[in-house]
């Protein structure tokens, strides 16, 4: 059997909101933040890795 080389990910609101977000990352990347809309507070904020 072939191992995947990507991980699903969590990537969750800084701004404290429960809203997240999944996705999947390669293993040998480093720590992901991305900026995306917060549809809980209207904005567009950081959102950063959680691990699943």
């Amino acid at each position: 059997m072939i191992k995947s080389k990507r991980i699903i990910i969590k990537l969750i609101s800084s701004s404290g909101s429960n809203h997240y977000y999944t996705t999947t990352k390669n293993k040998n990347n480093n720590k992901i933040s991305i900026k995306k809309y917060d549809p809980i507070i209207r904005k567009h904020i950081i959102y950063n890795e959680f691990k699943k």
